[in-house]
């Protein structure tokens, strides 16, 4: 009887040790996946004082899209959490996507070798981040299922283990990623 009962609590003891041991690995990749969207984010904004001035000589009369990238970017610089990294990149987007609009109006530029090298760099980017926001999402909704479920749940909250944000668009992008893309084939 008294082996029975040490059996039983050898196991529930192993169970608790593999739940917490899942917990930690599942915060650790998520960790770790935004550490690869932190590479990007960096190599993004490493690139923007580029494009800036290479846009600049063209786009006198645009300077309030150049000070918003530059805003924005220094923001996301200053970023340290997170949460706040997140909406320091949905700031940049924007003021990216700005930019781009704004680009449509100078032929000269959009044929220069400088800019078409940078827009090709920003894109390839843009692409690594999009896979590596996705992998971070994976790995937070993994995580969120982790502390969520049973009885995981259990342990998750007396050890701190809490629910953690998805990588998302953000409220303005999202209502400009719902929109239809307007075509010019001029």
């Amino acid at each position: 009887m008294i082996i029975a009962i040490f059996v039983i609590l050898v196991i529930i003891v192993f169970a608790v040790i593999g739940l917490y041991n899942r917990l930690v690995k599942l915060r650790n990749n998520r960790e770790n996946a935004f550490a690869d969207i932190d590479v990007q984010l960096k190599q993004r904004l490493d690139l923007i004082p580029q494009l800036v001035e290479a846009v600049k000589a063209y786009m006198k009369h645009e300077s309030t899209v150049l000070i918003e990238i530059t805003k924005a970017r220094t923001q996301a610089i200053s970023a340290t959490t997170v949460n706040e990294k997140i909406a320091a990149d949905a700031q940049v987007t924007s003021a990216l996507q700005g930019l781009k609009v704004a680009v449509e109006a100078y032929p000269d530029l959009k044929a220069s070798q400088n800019f078409i090298q940078l827009q090709e760099e920003i894109s390839d980017i843009e692409n690594k981040l999009a896979a590596v926001r996705r992998f971070f999402n994976s790995a937070t909704k993994e995580l969120n299922n982790a502390v969520e479920t049973f009885p995981s749940n259990l342990l998750a909250g007396m050890f701190g283990f809490k629910r953690e944000p998805m990588f998302d668009l953000g409220a303005e992008q999202r209502v400009k990623a719902e929109e239809a893309p307007k075509l010019n084939f001029q």
